[in-house]
């Protein structure tokens, strides 16, 4: 029964996705890449959530709240204010000069190599780490939910073998072959599936908890594992407090501004106004995505004593234990339309990268329209594949969700700080750009990978001479013992811009830079566009207070 409705529900998905989409012209650049600009508030508000709100969020965010508690959900709240940001400076500037991707962007403003790099930058982070930490993710949910392992008589790695290519499968039908309006609208069916049932969840759990009863079983929650419920994390902490005011708001900068994947569903808006109205949509619902994303994690460390082997099968361990089997195909189709949202949408952005920005660039300059997509798609069979086998690889990764955010620092930082001296310059030339490009990936390279093992290891080796034994005085020393990997961001950040703007004193473009108008689109923005962000601000600042 299970499969049945787990199968009935993907195949509804995937008929009305095709019913919607077949009239776009997908043989055109921005009918494949862009669904023709005609995308609507709802549909890019439902995108944006459903590509982000996939299993390495649900999966491993819940993982985290399993671990810290509360005090993760930062990641959740503070994007709310990052996609306000995106609506009120970004965006309007981004439909300005009719962007396709935001490298396109780069070569107005610097030049053509500038974007390239940019490109390969944001094609290596979706290979390595992106696609097949969403991969990996969504396979261990599945896997879990469903007890693959002993349904098909199979180890547990073998499981996550046989999920990681059948979601990859999947996804690359739908992203290489639908475009990018098959995705989005996949992607709003699945996020009404997807806010009720991850809604479900912890209301199932607190029922659980409660013995019937919501309110019992919260209050029960939060009376026992008080520590549970801080907002405000502390240095031990995934997330501790004080990082929100350094690197954090640049990395939700980076993910809700600049990031293709994301961006892309508000670049094929129809106009400005829907635009705008679809990130601040988004950034309203995103408040409340803690309900979905942190809530479940501590529901199940209540329920499980804290004694699971993994912090990141928290949440498909909870589901099995609190969702009714009738609901468990039905939960099961909707976090697998999540899984291929998230996973078919870098793939989607991936192709679109590649297409425009590197084979009409440099392998083929006067191909067709048609050529480009054509050559898109088999680039981005290619990434499936490579990516297909890389998932499985990361099992011993630790926290998914901690090393998705500490790996992609090696070029977020980096083009977060090239797009922002970009447009807040007129002077600042292209070589300044490649210095920051090279010195933001180098130095957060040898900041992470070199210097922090090293002065981690000796701290751990002064307390172990010391005689130091006891857990959390240990976790307190190695946290101690190197600066914060988001606070490494924000240091980074800085000297990027200043060695940019550095250059830019030294040996500053001819001409100022001035951005056209292409008129693509109406660039009108939504008239409550201002009132409707100081209100989401107002709110997540009062959820802190509320927490603290």
């Amino acid at each position: 029964m299970q499969f049945l409705t787990f199968i009935g529900f993907t195949a509804f998905v995937a008929i009305i996705s095709y019913l919607k989409t077949r009239g776009t012209k997908e043989s055109s650049s921005d009918g494949y890449f862009l669904g023709g600009r005609s995308l609507t508030a709802g549909v890019i508000a439902g995108s944006l959530l459903l590509t982000n709100l996939s299993t390495e969020q649900i999966v491993g965010l819940n993982g985290s709240a399993y671990q810290s508690g509360l005090s993760v959900m930062v990641w959740e709240t503070l994007a709310a204010v990052a996609m306000v940001v995106t609506a009120m400076f970004l965006l309007p500037r981004y439909l300005k000069g009719g962007l396709t991707t935001v490298p396109g962007f780069l070569a107005k403003r610097f030049d053509v190599t500038t974007k390239t790099l940019t490109s390969i930058l944001f094609l290596s982070g979706y290979v390595v780490v992106l696609l097949p930490v969403i991969l990996y993710s969504g396979s261990l949910a599945i896997s879990g939910m469903f007890d693959i392992p002993e349904l098909l008589g199979v180890t547990h790695t073998q499981s996550i073998w046989i999920c990681v290519w059948g979601i990859g499968i999947i996804g690359s039908v739908y992203a290489v072959f639908g475009g990018l309006k098959a995705v989005a609208v996949s992607d709003s069916i699945n996020a009404i599936g997807l806010l009720i049932g991850g809604i479900l969840i912890p209301i199932f759990g607190l029922m659980m908890i409660g013995d019937g009863s919501i309110l019992d079983g919260l209050s029960t929650l939060t009376t026992e594992n008080p520590d549970k419920f801080k907002s405000m994390g502390s240095a031990t902490d995934p997330v501790p407090f004080y990082t929100i005011f350094t690197g954090m708001m640049l990395v939700q900068l980076f993910y809700w501004g600049t990031n293709q994947q994301i961006i892309q569903r508000a670049l094929g808006a129809k106009d400005l106004k829907e635009g705008q109205k679809g990130l601040l949509l988004a950034s309203f619902i995103k408040i409340l995505g803690p309900i979905i994303v942190v809530l479940p994690g501590i529901i199940a460390f209540h329920l499980f004593q804290g004694n699971l082997e993994s912090a990141d099968s928290a949440y498909p361990m909870l589901v099995k234990k609190v969702l009714p089997s009738a609901w468990v195909g039905f939960f099961a189709a909707v976090l697998f339309g999540a899984i291929l949202s998230s996973f078919n949408s870098v793939l989607n952005s991936s192709v679109t990268l590649f297409g425009i920005d590197i084979y009409k660039q440099h392998i083929n300059k006067n191909a067709a329209e048609k050529t480009v997509v054509k050559y898109g798609k088999t680039f981005g069979v290619i990434l499936a594949i490579a990516s297909m086998f890389i998932a499985p690889l990361i099992a011993n990764a630790g926290s998914l969700f901690a090393y998705l955010q500490e790996i992609n620092g090696i070029y977020s930082i980096p083009i977060l700080t090239i797009i922002v001296v970009g447009y807040l310059t007129k002077r600042v030339p292209a070589i300044a750009a490649k210095v920051g490009l090279f010195s933001g990936c180098l130095l957060y390279i040898l900041s992470q990978f070199i210097l922090q093992p090293y002065f981690i290891h000796k701290a751990l080796e002064n307390a172990a001479a010391a005689r130091i034994t006891d857990g959390a005085a240990l976790a307190l020393i190695e946290a101690q013992a190197y600066p914060h990997f988001l606070d490494v961001m924000a240091i980074l950040f800085a000297l990027n811009v200043s060695i940019m703007l550095g250059i830019g004193k030294l040996k500053p473009r001819e001409e100022d830079f001035v951005q056209e108008y292409t008129k693509q689109v109406d660039i009108t923005p939504w008239k409550y566009t201002k009132q409707t962000g100081i209100v989401i601000c107002v709110i997540v600042i009062g959820v802190y207070i509320y927490f603290a």
